[in-house]
């Protein structure tokens, strides 16, 4: 969803080769095949299939792939998007291969190491000779730990891109309609964090304010398989069945997911991007954390944090239902051309100089 905007932004320029690498790390159809053909992404050159493993096994054999490939083409420039896994091995054969080093999405931080994707965040960081932020927070972070500022750059949300791009289509799907639903009148929940998902306790937590917020309005819950793994595990079927307003689907593709948040009366999730996705939009957003690496979402934006505690989930949704919520407003750049943004400094910018290696 953000390599999309770049690699199309990036082609547009004549002399402008780019090649698109697939990890495999998110092994579902759903999660991964579905957006390249949704989002119109050309097929890669390379897809790892790296699958589902251990974080250091993953990472790993991301690594070990990037490794060949990188030698083979010998790019000019390694571009690495967001926190995950694949984004921390590519940073580091990059690094160890003495290959210039593009971060897009740099800076965020939630200050909370248990976290894999801060560690993640934080270790590329370190290693990048370009850093393109999304919201001002991302730059103050990385001023405070030594980077200077010469390698930062504020372009604003290729996300944003994506979804400003695909939104007609995803309306026009009319996704809420196709599942019984009034627009503006259900919540969209998402729930996959280990954090909120992993133990007995947390995950129990949060079901007992979906009881409660189910019997107001329909939930539509598009399980992970994480999250679906640990309900069959601690026993919470019966728990999910007894609740009539809820109904539970399979993971969904980019357009429809987009089309289903678009109609939302409220959102709840533990995303990153979702917190993103839902500001655009103007949809209020309860975050089941007890913070976020993204706070322009919350100074600015529709988002509130109330964490796993039942109370704060049920307090923020019947503040939805009074409609009292904050309006929120669209953070500075956020205005769908970040891609040609990057694309422009990417590049202007002369990889044979010291600096770069």
């Amino acid at each position: 969803m953000k390599g999309a905007p770049l690699v199309e932004a990036l082609r547009s320029y004549s002399g402008a080769k780019v090649s698109l690498v697939h990890t495999g790390q998110h092994y579902s159809a759903n999660l991964s095949d579905l957006f390249f053909d949704q989002l119109g992404l050309p097929r890669p050159e390379v897809n790892l299939g790296v699958g589902s493993d251990s974080h250091v096994r993953q990472i790993a054999r991301i690594m070990e792939g990037l490794q060949d490939y990188f030698v083979h083409v010998q790019p000019d420039v390694v571009v690495v998007v967001g926190d995950v896994n694949s984004t921390l091995a590519a940073a580091l054969v990059a690094n160890k291969l003495m290959l210039p080093l593009a971060h897009v999405e740099a800076g965020l931080r939630s200050f909370d190491r248990s976290m894999p994707e801060e560690t993640n965040r934080v270790l590329t960081d370190a290693v990048s000779h370009l850093l393109f932020t999304t919201e001002p927070s991302a730059n103050e972070n990385l001023k405070r730990e030594g980077i200077g500022e010469g390698k930062v750059h504020f372009v604003g949300n290729l996300m944003i891109d994506t979804l400003q791009k695909h939104r007609p289509k995803a309306i026009a799907l009319r996704m809420p309609r196709s599942l019984g639903l009034q627009p503006r009148n259900y919540a969209l929940l998402t729930l996959h964090r280990p954090a909120n998902v992993d133990t007995f306790a947390q995950l129990r937590r949060i079901l007992s304010a979906l009881e409660w917020i189910q019997k107001e309005m329909p939930v539509v819950f598009p399980m992970h398989p994480r999250t679906s793994e640990r309900i069959y595990q601690f026993g919470f079927e019966t728990v999910l069945k007894g609740m009539t307003g809820l109904r539970c689907i399979e993971p969904m593709g980019y357009l429809e997911f987009l089309g289903l948040m678009d109609g939302a009366a409220v959102v709840l999730t533990d995303s990153g991007g979702i917190q993103e996705e839902t500001t655009c939009l103007g949809v209020p957003c309860l975050t089941l954390r007890n913070n976020t690496e993204r706070p322009v979402t919350v100074n600015v934006g529709t988002n509130e944090l109330v964490g796993n505690d039942p109370e704060r989930i049920i307090a923020g949704v019947s503040k939805v239902l009074s409609g009292s919520w904050k309006k929120g407003r669209l953070p500075d750049a956020w205005d769908g051309h970040a891609a040609k943004r990057v694309a422009d400094v990417l590049l202007a910018a002369d990889y044979h100089q010291q600096s770069y290696r």
